[in-house]
């Protein structure tokens, strides 16, 4: 049976009903599951972690192949019924039920991937999106690639630019730890029950390196969420307005030229070696006083 065939008959045996807390949506579309794999580029060398599996549908065309698939599912009824369906079929897959973000990233790749490259395979909850893939991205955990179901707008934002008035700091945090590629859009009616929102399918690859360097990678991304919190303000006064930072006017003023930087300069219009360049700047400020 195929994947897709095997999700209704599972919805129709087992009478599952999508739970909007979990937010879930069962996709039904077999040319968008193509897609995803396709975009994943799965071989059997790999091994892949899924993050919500749910009915199984992209489980099994992973199962077909990668070398092991660990799937990674919050609900315990839908993870009952992959253990009850799926197990017996497919040898190299395992099924961890739990909450991605509780989880150690770290520990799975080490106990599973037995040195084969990871690659993540999911179609995430959209009100998550973000925590999640920031988790992977930041978990220093050799992940080669992330090849996710988005709502739109947000694969959007992941592929703009500065400038764009899509791009924000999630474009600049992504686009610092990964190459993206958006794959697909996928319209509501490729999913039951229908989203009400269009949807993407977008790869980000890891960088081996990060484009810029910074001497202090977190004060520069708090330098981004700043800009990008009030990007209607100057950089200089979304900086010492935000409460994550400490900065007086003066001291940030004169990074801010130091930089190369226009005075009334706004966030929303740098790239990322800007805010490298300014938090090198502002280090140096700090370690004066």
């Amino acid at each position: 049976m195929d994947p897709i065939s095997a999700t209704y008959d599972l919805i129709r045996r087992y009478d599952v009903r999508a739970r909007k807390r979990f937010g879930q949506n069962f996709l039904t579309d077999p040319r968008v599951l193509d897609k995803i794999i396709d975009a994943a580029e799965v071989t059997k060398d790999d091994f892949v972690i899924e993050i919500g599996p749910g009915l199984g549908t992209m489980t099994r065309a992973l199962c077909e192949h990668a070398g092991s698939v660990l799937a990674v599912e919050i609900d315990y009824d839908l993870a009952d019924i992959l253990e009850r369906e799926l197990i017996p079929l497919y040898d190299n897959l395992e099924i961890l039920v739990g909450d991605i973000l509780k989880q150690d990233i770290r520990e799975i790749a080490e106990t599973h991937h037995a040195g084969r490259p990871i690659k993540v395979v999911a179609n995430l909850p959209y009100y998550i999106t973000t925590p999640i893939l920031m988790e992977l991205l930041e978990s220093r955990v050799p992940i080669h690639s992330i090849t996710v179901m988005v709502q739109k707008e947000v694969a959007e934002r992941m592929m703009a630019k500065p400038g764009d008035k899509d791009c924000g700091a999630i474009s600049l945090a992504v686009q610092y730890y990964a190459e993206p590629y958006l794959a697909a859009n996928v319209p509501p009616n490729c999913f039951t029950p229908r989203p009400k929102v269009s949807s993407a399918v977008i790869r980000l690859t890891r960088r081996e390196e990060p484009p810029v360097e910074t001497p202090d990678e977190k004060l520069m991304f708090k330098l981004i969420r700043a800009a990008f919190a009030q990007r209607r303000k100057t950089l200089l006064n979304a900086i010492t307005n935000s409460a994550e930072l400490t900065f007086d006017k003066d001291t940030v003023s004169k990074a801010i030229e130091e930089a190369g930087l226009p005075a009334a300069v706004r966030g929303e219009k740098l790239d990322i070696q800007a805010f490298a360049t300014l938090a090198e700047k502002l280090t140096k400020h700090y370690e004066k006083r």
